[in-house]
């Protein structure tokens, strides 16, 4: 099964098959959850209706770590089993990644302003979240930097297996120092710590998140092979023109003595 999708056309007919339904997939749970969100659950008792930035935040910042987790994944499949999917799939995955940490850190600016008084606060929490940023555009100007696509994909692989270190700390960051973020309040040993009026909604953005990324990832994947058959023909061609070159010359050259 996990080399069973290695053939591109095999996985060229999955995705035009799964890709309509996470389209309406992302578009139901986008307009339940924001109907909810921004009409249906109420305002927090200490920060009013500033709390509807969480439903845009919170599956943000949960997504900029799906994301990381499937790159890492995605490099490490590429790295030690050669499956010719995974290097595509890393590479699409990075963009819409980057996408959403930096959505997480804009909406969590614009959420802290109000309830910290300040836009940021170097706390391990938000400084961890900023070193994931960092290390999607590495992974992407890595991936980008060498002549040789192999090289690049290789170099680029190393650097997020490496960089997922980052995930736990983001994680765990504010378990393991005093910081100004809160604590999780939906993955909890004794249940969310929120209500379901709240919850609700929150859950319905983290399930549009999700199958937003499906939606894009299998349109990043599809453009990325069929941009390599692309290459792969015009590779071929110029191949072809360069070794017709050297034939024509030589019948050329030959013509005038056969006429002699």
């Amino acid at each position: 099964m996990f080399h069973r999708f290695a053939n591109p056309t095999r996985f060229l007919r999955l995705a035009a098959a799964v890709q309509p339904w996470a389209a309406g997939a992302t578009v139901l749970l986008l307009a339940a959850g924001l109907t909810l969100g921004l009409l249906a659950s109420p305002a927090d008792y200490q920060q009013g209706e500033t709390v509807r930035i969480m439903y845009v935040h919170v599956p943000s910042a949960w997504m900029a770590i799906f994301c990381y987790s499937a790159l890492a994944g995605a490099c490490a499949v590429s790295l030690i089993w050669k499956h010719p999917l995974a290097g595509l799939a890393a590479r699409a995955t990075a963009p819409i990644g980057a996408c959403f940490t930096f959505l997480a850190l804009v909406t969590g600016s614009l959420w802290g302003k109000p309830m910290w008084g300040t836009w940021w606060v170097w706390d391990a929490r938000l400084t961890s979240v900023l070193v994931l940023f960092f290390l999607y555009l590495g992974y992407m100007a890595l991936d980008n930097a060498f002549d040789d696509p192999g090289r690049g994909a290789k170099a680029s692989s190393i650097l997020a297996l490496v960089g997922f270190v980052n995930v736990p700390i983001i994680k765990f960051s504010v378990d393991w120092w005093n910081t100004l973020h809160q604590p999780s309040s939906v993955v909890k040993m004794g249940g969310p710590a929120i209500h379901s009026s709240m919850l609700t909604p929150l859950l319905l953005m983290g399930l549009a998140f999700t199958t937003y990324y499906v939606w894009v990832l299998l349109i990043r994947i599809r453009r990325e092979i069929i941009a390599t058959k692309i290459r792969a023909l015009q590779m071929r061609q110029a191949a072809g023109q360069g070794a017709a070159a050297p034939a024509a010359a030589s019948a050329a050259t030959s013509a005038p003595g056969e006429a002699g």
